[in-house]
């Protein structure tokens, strides 16, 4: 191999390590946050599978911290999805509706999510105000999982409002005007 061939190779190596950089600018503590409590998750859920099937002695509490961290990366999940504006809709409806009627549909679609966050979180709170119960494998109290997803559906709440009023704002969305709708960065 030459020299030029041999400095090819090491230069497409070196291209393959230092890739471009990823665009972090949309990224905030929470996502953080829900990564932190994802890999939490998956280590007590290892640990279960561990010592259930290698060392057949399995240990009684990972199954409920198991299941209540899930809750835990369900509802910060959400929590993001309401700031990121990527819950689920059906797009293909809008594309065949006419620009005023995407924009009343767009208008609607927030309200009833800043109302449905609202209750539910009210909801939640009132059940977490009424539990007593503390959770089985640990002394620790049921209702501090209510009131963490209480504090997520406020989460929601606010942020569905500050969505709203930039939709309102800028007259524009990812579902409005899905050719030329603002990219969501950091301003979140």
């Amino acid at each position: 191999m030459s020299k030029d061939e041999n400095s090819g190779a090491q230069t497409s190596f070196a291209e393959l390590i230092h890739e471009e950089d990823e665009d972090l600018t949309g990224f905030q503590w929470d996502d953080g946050l829900v990564l932190a409590v994802f890999w939490v998750l998956a280590f007590v859920v290892f640990l279960q599978f561990f010592t259930r099937y290698v060392l057949n002695d399995s240990l009684g509490w990972t199954e409920e911290i198991a299941r209540f961290l899930l809750i835990t990366v369900t509802f910060l999940g959400a929590v993001l999805a309401v700031r990121r504006e990527s819950h689920i809709a059906v797009e293909l409806a809008f594309r065949w509706l006419s620009r005023p009627v995407r924009q009343a549909l767009q208008y609607f679609i927030d309200i009833v999510g800043i109302v449905f966050y609202g209750f539910m979180g009210i909801l939640c709170t009132q059940v977490a105000g009424k539990t007593q119960q503390m959770m089985v494998s640990i002394s620790f109290p049921k209702s501090s999982l209510y009131w963490f997803i209480s504090a997520c559906f406020l989460a929601m709440t606010l942020y569905a409002i500050r969505v709203f009023w930039r939709h309102l704002r800028t007259g524009t969305s990812r579902l409005i005007d899905p050719e030329s709708a603002p990219i969501i960065g950091p301003s979140l």
